[in-house]
């Protein structure tokens, strides 16, 4: 196992009466032991996972489509606030009443305690409410490209993951603007027979009304935290207030679904995931995120601190203004972010996290062979 999620509870009790001279010695060598084992409270013990949709009552249910709807007629399901109806015409995210999905299939991509041994059955949305001038995933967020499928059609391939993917969930990717659409489509895949944990995988900048939506369908937040600042959310994420709506959001997250939770074979079921992808020349806005989860989220919460940023989307890209004199680059836009990030700056990044007293971290296997 790679989870290293290590008890920490009081001294064990064939401990407490361990000589001093070996106290050390016994200590050290059973965090050892206990470090390669899940351990409660974060095993999830019992039966077969149950997923939280799976306990709705029909009343609520139905309570959750009515609001779906009446939000898909005047929009606020994400900070924008555009207030369009989406049955008529589109706000920022260019979407309508029908979701645009790029791709459905089994991902190997994610975490280890998502993906697991047969993958995450990942739905990626084509289109996005923010507009960051570095994405990852330009071409699927920015491009809209994809085909538009009904609630009902979406749910419908929830089931093909389940029953001829084999996958451990379903893992919706970028649902923030389509938030009314993929409540639909979990509760019609409920009512055909649906048995697999729902992954919310969202950039955080989710409006407290979409969450109350979600709340009772979603197993895991799989929750990105980019920056801190406004300035940065503004010139990066071109969304003002994203850093300060991103705050909001997690905790609301952790109070919906707690730390995250795993059955014995590793695979995590329940529970907030934060991610943070550190950015160059950023490292004390990675360091500030750090403190926040530890402060004021939990710090027993799972974190993935990311390396793998590199310049994409519009980021190098040749500049159409005159270039400011004495700039680092003066031949391309966001040059202060336009290389991949340094080793020392990642260190800082989970030095800070430590410091402040998080230890969950998603971890590459200390072994050579699969992360799970």
């Amino acid at each position: 196992m790679s989870l290293h999620i290590a008890a920490r509870t009081s001294l064990p009790g064939h401990l407490r009466h361990q000589p001093s001279s070996n106290l050390a010695l016994a200590l050290a060598r059973s965090r050892k032991q206990r470090r390669l084992h899940l351990a409660p409270p974060f095993l999830l013990d019992g039966g077969p996972y149950v997923p939280r949709f799976q306990m709705l009552s029909s009343r609520d249910a139905a309570l959750k489509r009515s609001r779906a709807y009446a939000h898909l007629r005047n929009c606020n399901l994400c900070p924008r606030l555009c207030g369009v109806n989406r049955y008529e015409t589109t706000g920022m995210c260019l979407v309508g009443a029908t979701a645009m999905v790029n791709t459905i299939a089994p991902h190997f991509g994610e975490e280890a305690c998502i993906q697991g041994h047969h993958g995450s059955g990942s739905v990626f949305m084509s289109g996005c409410n923010m507009r960051c001038i570095f994405c990852q995933n330009y071409d699927i967020a920015h491009q809209r490209k994809g085909m538009d499928l009904t609630p009902e059609a979406l749910g419908e391939w929830y089931l093909k993951l389940q029953d001829v993917g084999n996958v451990h969930n379903i893992n919706i990717v970028t649902p923030e603007h389509v938030v009314p659409q993929v409540a639909l489509s979990i509760l019609h895949a409920k009512d055909l027979g649906l048995k697999l944990p729902i992954v919310y995988n969202t950039s955080s900048f989710d409006s407290l009304d979409s969450l109350r939506l979600m709340d009772g369908l979603v197993d895991i937040y799989l929750a990105d935290f980019k920056v801190w600042n406004a300035a940065s959310s503004r010139r990066l994420l071109k969304a003002d207030d994203y850093a300060a709506t991103a705050r909001e959001s997690v905790k609301v997250m952790q109070q919906q679904v707690g730390d995250l939770c795993f059955t014995p074979d590793g695979v995590a079921k329940r529970g907030l995931l934060v991610r943070h992808l550190v950015m160059p020349g950023m490292e004390e806005e990675g360091a500030a995120i750090m403190r926040f989860l530890a402060e004021q989220v939990s710090t027993d919460c799972f974190v993935h601190i990311m390396e793998q940023y590199h310049p994409d989307a519009h980021v190098g890209k040749k500049t159409r203004r005159k270039p400011k004199q004495g700039s680092e680059d003066e031949s391309v836009r966001y040059a202060e972010i336009n290389r991949a990030v340094t080793h020392n700056e990642v260190s800082l990044v989970r030095k800070a996290a430590e410091d402040a007293g998080l230890w969950r971290f998603n971890d590459p296997p200390r072994h050579e062979g699969f992360a799970i």
